[in-house]
């Protein structure tokens, strides 16, 4: 499920502020990440079942492993995950309504908070 809505990919910013403010909403990097890329990811485990909201952004600027780059962030996704095979990100999943606002909140509160420092 994409939440194109929200506006997040239209943002670029610092990665160390992104580190920051994205642990502040429990958004984890962890290993998610290449020299371009990096994923952040919080985990729901809720009754109907395991979920993920991700936020990826990829260098525009600098590589990630030095700290120093500028990312670009893309629309935010939600998955399922299925035991082994991993996360479902398709439209064709359903997405439990109380989960999706509380994501949709989620992504709201990061926006006004990266919208201050982002380009």
């Amino acid at each position: 499920m994409n939440f194109e809505n929200i506006g997040i990919q239209a943002f670029k910013a610092d990665l160390n502020r992104l580190d920051d403010v994205m642990k502040k909403y429990g958004m984890v990097r962890a290993e998610q990440w290449d020299y371009e890329r990096v994923s952040y990811d919080r985990k729901f485990i809720i009754k109907e079942g395991t979920y993920y909201l991700r936020v990826q952004a990829y260098a525009v600027e600098g590589d990630v492993d030095t700290f120093d780059a500028l990312m670009q962030l893309m629309t935010p996704i939600l998955g399922k995950h299925y035991y082994p095979h991993g996360v479902e990100y398709g439209d064709d999943e359903i997405y439990p309504t109380h989960l999706v606002k509380q994501c949709e909140q989620i992504l709201t509160d990061l926006k006004k908070e990266i919208e201050a420092f982002a380009e």
